[in-house]
């Protein structure tokens, strides 16, 4: 394909050049999103989110470079070149995300795919610059100064709207896929078909022809992508776990799925999981409940009169903390809503928690759980600390010090909280830090742990400002319990010579070492 010599266009030199700011602003849009987009799904699928992003950005920025000097060869045939690059980048981008899934779900690779995935994007992004400002230069001549400000002002800009459109406007409307999709047929579109019209006077009629096909054919495999996506998304989904999905969504804050099987027993197992981390599995998450709420509910009445539960937004920890007939207030937060209104709605979710959250004692809060204890100032009698692990910086700083140390602020004076640490076999660096950092906070901790057969060998820490370790017992009033009593706890309290406390750091907000910990943990299994 070549172009003629330079003809004059149809449209007077300020209405032209405005035209093509406007398809800088569009693409520079998309772009932005395609690169959000590879990193909030590197967010959910893998955790540690700081690492998808320096991923995702190193490798972008550099290949930007690269694509800039590989379009210096093109600047010849600007028009045809801008027309082949947008096509490219808007197909590439727009099947971004349906390829990284895919790579996750059935090939169980990622990282790899990713690095290949961005730089193919950031080299595309790169090479649009020089040959924009060669575009704005055909249609009049310009200081190169005046013409960098014009062209990067709207790249900016675009930009702008683009981080701003992908987690307020794409995500939650569109999904990941879609979203990616959808953004990949408006760059086609913007980056193809302005320049085309705009520029069509100094094409050759096969060119044109060519071009233009090319653009409907991006077009229509984006749309039938588009047009299967859900389906491919369900089996994606699928393929990451054993048994069948019963329900899925993805919320702003995490990806929930539930998955139910029956034994030959006529057992049904329900499962949690979030972000693709086993929550409980309803054969055996009584064993992982009673032991962590009732510990720290032993005692006096009047040390359990209010309690506070951070996490626990399935309400199996409400449950069973309102066995007690002494409990008079129970405040449970929690920060994604989609999760208590899954576990008020979901018929057999809400049959396992006891449809605790219609008892009239409890008052749930969506809020951010650090946050939330930064601002109130009521005391509470216990406090049961049930947070997912803690692979991201996002849960990390929910493992810390200083929250610890705002949790202690909000204890009542010989109260008790306790924290689910993970596994002291299989992470045994991240449960000793867990227990160091509460004892750093000025509280003094008990260890203890329990068999769990979904989760293997799990640990807890108990923990009081009283100033010596409290005591493991469980209340004689309290009926019901089919796992926990004195001898279990009593056994729980030893742990083996090869799970022995660990020398280990603590984990700060400034610092948090509690993620190196897990990652290298459990990649090492």
């Amino acid at each position: 394909m070549t172009e003629p010599a330079v003809e004059p266009l149809r449209l007077p030199a300020r209405a032209a050049r405005a035209l093509v700011l406007a398809a800088v602003f569009v693409c520079a849009a998309c772009g932005l999103v395609y690169e959000l987009a590879l990193v909030a799904l590197g967010s959910y699928l893998m955790g540690n989110s700081i690492t998808q992003a320096a991923i995702v950005l190193s490798v972008m920025v550099f290949a930007m470079g690269i694509g800039s000097l590989a379009a210096k060869p093109l600047q010849s045939r600007p028009v045809v070149a801008f027309a082949v690059v947008e096509g490219a980048l808007a197909l590439v981008g727009g099947l971004s995300v349906l390829a990284l899934y895919a790579a996750f779900a059935w090939l169980n690779v990622y990282v790899p795919v990713l690095v290949v995935v961005a730089f193919a994007v950031g080299a595309l992004i790169g090479a649009e610059i020089p040959l924009l400002m060669t575009l704005l230069q055909r249609i009049r001549r310009q200081d190169a100064g005046s013409a960098v400000a014009d062209l990067f002002a709207a790249d900016y800009v675009g930009a702008l709207i683009g981080g701003l459109a992908f987690p307020f406007f794409l995500l939650p409307l569109f999904g990941h896929i879609k979203g990616a999709l959808l953004v990949g047929a408006v760059n086609a579109v913007a980056g193809i078909a302005v320049v085309l019209w705009l520029f069509r006077a100094q094409l050759e009629r096969t060119a044109r022809v060519l071009l233009w096909s090319g653009m409907a054919a991006v077009l229509a495999v984006l749309g039938g992508t588009y047009a299967l996506a859900g389906g491919f998304e369900v089996s994606a989904r699928q393929a990451l776990y054993q048994d069948p999905i019963a329900f899925s969504v993805r919320t702003p804050y995490q990806e929930i799925v539930i998955t139910r099987s029956v034994a030959l027993s006529g057992r049904p197992d329900l499962r949690l999981f979030l972000n693709g981390d086993l929550q409980f599995s309803s054969i055996d998450e009584y064993r992982y409940h009673e032991s962590l709420v009732h510990p720290a509910l032993s005692g006096p009445p009047e040390g359990r009169g209010r309690v506070l539960v951070l996490g626990g937004g399935d309400g199996l920890a409400l449950r069973e903390i309102l066995r007690y007939r002494d409990v008079r207030a129970v405040t449970l937060v929690e920060l994604d809503p989609e999760m208590t209104d899954l576990a008020r709605r979901y018929p057999e979710l809400a049959e396992l928690n006891g449809r605790a959250f219609d008892d009239p004692r409890v008052r749930l809060v969506n809020a951010d759980a650090f946050g939330w204890l930064r601002a109130q100032r009521e005391r509470f009698d216990a406090i049961v600390v049930d947070m997912p692990d803690p692979d991201d910086v996002p849960t990390a700083k929910l493992y810390s010090v200083e929250f610890y140390g705002l949790a202690k602020r909000a204890l009542a004076p010989g109260g008790r909280m306790v924290v689910q640490s993970g596994s002291p076999f299989f992470a045994p660096k991240s449960f000793w830090c867990i227990d160091k950092t509460v004892r750093a906070a000025g509280l003094a901790t008990t260890p203890y742990h329990v068999d769990v057969p979904s989760f293997g060998d799990w640990g807890y820490v108990l923990a009081t400002a009283s100033g010596s370790p409290p005591p493991l017992a469980v209340d004689g009033g309290v009926s019901g319990l089919r796992f926990l009593d004195g001898d279990v706890l009593r056994a729980a309290a030893v742990f083996g010579k090869d799970l022995r406390n660990r020398d280990v750091q603590v984990n700060t907000l400034v610092e948090p070492k509690l993620i190196d910990y897990q990652r290298q943990e459990w990649r090492d299994l």
